[in-house]
């Protein structure tokens, strides 16, 4: 009896040992992020190091834009969503080769988004202009279709 108590005290010292250098891995993954929080959705942590998600904007920096009446593309999606993980490695390039700088917003980490711009479902793509929303589009699209999208609704 005593060596299974020895062996269950030991499996459950290992376990936790590796959830304590888990948590320290993440916590020093997520020092100093984009976001600005502490804490961030696993999914999220794992975009950190992607080219793809470079141009993050916070809440705050987008509804300043906004007042501010200025023209702005705004990429609404969340890092758990498999359409946007989908869309964003053909969007993203095809913007920069376009040389079209879009906002990305992050609605799993600024839940708020949501309600803020009526969005519905991810990827949601959204032309401002003079702090107005004029142009929409919604879901996951071919190269093509973004593309002329771009060349009928966005500013260079």
């Amino acid at each position: 009896m005593k060596k299974v108590i020895i062996f269950l005290v030991l499996i459950i010292a290992l376990f936790g040992a590796i959830a304590v250098v888990n948590n320290m891995q993440q916590k020093e993954k997520t020092a100093d992020n984009p976001y600005g929080k502490e804490e961030l959705n696993p999914a999220t942590v794992d975009q950190l190091d992607d080219p793809n998600y470079k141009n993050l904007i916070l809440p705050d920096e987008l509804k300043k834009k906004l007042d501010n009446k200025e023209d702005v593309t705004v990429y609404f999606y969340s890092s758990t969503c498999p359409h946007c993980k989908r869309t964003t490695p053909e969007l993203m390039p095809l913007a920069k080769s376009k040389d079209i700088h879009i906002d990305q917003y992050n609605l799993q980490e600024f839940e708020q988004g949501w309600d803020d711009y009526g969005i519905e479902s991810t990827p949601t793509l959204v032309q401002f202009k003079d702090g107005k929303e004029t142009a929409r589009i919604v879901g996951y699209n071919e190269k093509e279709i973004f593309s002329n999208w771009f060349d009928k609704y966005t500013l260079k």
